[in-house]
């Protein structure tokens, strides 16, 4: 999940009639059946022979490490001078999530974003940036490090008993270059999975727009919205779709950012370095090329990863699993989860045209003050989140190791990331802290099977 629940609410568009409670194809024909440590990162099974070269050449760029320019290796130096990881599956291991945060997070997957308040809105630490490089190349200093304690958030269930869940508390130590700016805003990230994300991508934006709820009109408590964002191709205001917030418009973009704010490698999207007046060592460190991800790597590693397929789910006919679906929908969960929605047109025809379920809207949802960041993104708030798609839910701990969820990985079970729901989805919370010992059950067999 993600964040299970990440958002109940809006309109229960999709959510009537039963064939999403038991179709195992959730990515249409883009869907495969696999259940092993692999199942996020195998192809589209009906790409062409061309293109699973195209796939598998992106797969190469994806999975190996970025190394110190200049190199032997012309094609993968310009590593850094800071960074957060050498490569793409440092982070996103067989295309899963990051690893899970923990009291000495030397790990990789978490990174901090920052940001000041501006005349305009978010900015960039003036010295930092807008991302914490906790690693560099030999003969440059890495920004600082990442402290986590855990303190308690205690949340009155219905009967009036207190759940207690664990509240992490993140510092910025090591610091290289001076303090931080006053009032600066810091937002822990953990990286997602990646399955299915350019189905999402060909979902048709009056779609995803059509289910938003701005002012409520309907009295449900939910109103979830679109985000809109910089193309950073056209310069255009557009639909944000990816992210924990909504902050990137396209697969290629996201690609292009993590390249550049995690690897430090730039391209034609993001053609500069990320280093800020105040690192000298950095600003003379030597680079892989101008720019050193060119057009065609871009291509071809936006390519593999639009073109991942979806694990189909499991065990669909199991009348436990039926219950839970019901459950599922009865306490709300699919307002804001829609279950289905149909991708329209796409330059990769295996896109386009799909019936799926990700159990997403896409939108952003307030999600209170609990799970709040306090940092906008785009159009987004500081305690507004991006609903997360659901699909590959039950096979997390398989692919990664271990399942964590919610954009920072502070919920290590499914039962604490739905109580750490407030805002909008409080009443579906509600809802769920009010159910029989059965219908627990049935909904976490129905959440295994996604």
């Amino acid at each position: 999940m993600a964040s299970l629940l990440a958002a109940l609410g809006i309109v229960a568009a999709c959510s009537s009639g039963a064939d999403w409670m038991t179709a195992p194809d959730s990515g249409g024909s883009a869907t495969v059946a696999d259940e092993s440590g692999s199942a996020f990162a195998l192809p589209i099974p009906t790409l062409t022979d061309d293109q699973r070269r195209h796939f598998f050449v992106g797969n190469s760029f994806f999975n190996d490490n970025w190394v110190t320019a200049p190199a032997s290796t012309e094609g993968r130096d310009g590593l850094g001078p800071t960074f957060n990881a050498q490569s793409c599956s440092s982070c996103h291991f067989h295309d899963g999530r990051g690893t899970p945060p923990d009291e000495n997070p030397s790990s990789l997957g978490l990174l901090l974003r920052l940001s000041v308040t501006g005349p305009n809105g978010p900015e960039p630490d003036p010295v930092y940036g807008d991302q914490l490089q906790d690693r560099s190349i030999l003969g440059v200093p890495a920004e600082g490090s990442i402290g986590i304690t855990y303190g308690e958030h205690p949340v009155t269930l219905p009967d009036g008993s207190v759940d207690v869940l664990p509240l992490p508390i993140y510092e910025v130590m090591d610091l290289a270059f001076g303090e931080l700016a006053p009032g600066l805003a810091v937002s822990p990230r953990l990286a997602p999975q990646l399955a299915g994300v350019g189905l999402l991508e060909a979902v048709p934006e009056e779609t995803i727009v059509s289910m938003s709820d701005l002012d409520d009109e309907d009295g449900d408590g939910i109103s979830g919205r679109p985000n809109r964002v910089t193309d950073l191709r056209t310069g255009e205001a557009v639909l944000g779709r990816f992210g924990w917030k909504a902050g990137v418009a396209t697969v290629e973009q996201q690609v292009a950012a993590a390249f550049n704010g995690d690897i430090g490698i730039t391209s034609s999207v993001l053609p500069d370095e990320h280093c800020g007046d105040a690192q000298p060592e950095c600003a003379a460190a030597p680079n892989g090329g101008t720019p050193e991800l060119d057009d065609l790597k871009l291509e071809r590693i936006s390519f593999y990863t639009r073109t991942l397929a979806v694990p189909a789910r499991r065990d669909v006919e199991d009348p436990l699993i039926r219950q839970g679906a019901n459950v599922f929908d009865r306490i709300g969960c699919t307002s804001c989860h829609v279950p289905t929605l149909t991708t329209g047109s796409s330059d990769i025809d295996q896109l386009a045209d799909q019936v799926i379920h990700p159990y997403s809207d896409l939108l952003l949802h307030d999600m209170g003050e609990g799970l709040a960041d306090g940092r906008p993104d785009g159009l987004a708030t500081g305690s507004e989140w991006r609903t997360p798609p659901l699909w590959g839910l039950g096979l997390l701990e398989t692919v990664s190791g271990e399942a964590r969820y919610l954009h920072d990985g502070r919920a290590r079970t499914l039962h604490e990331a739905i109580m750490w729901h407030e805002g909008e989805a409080s009443a579906a919370r509600h809802a769920y802290a009010g159910l029989s010992d059965d219908d627990l059950a049935a909904l976490e067999a129905f959440l295994a099977s996604l």
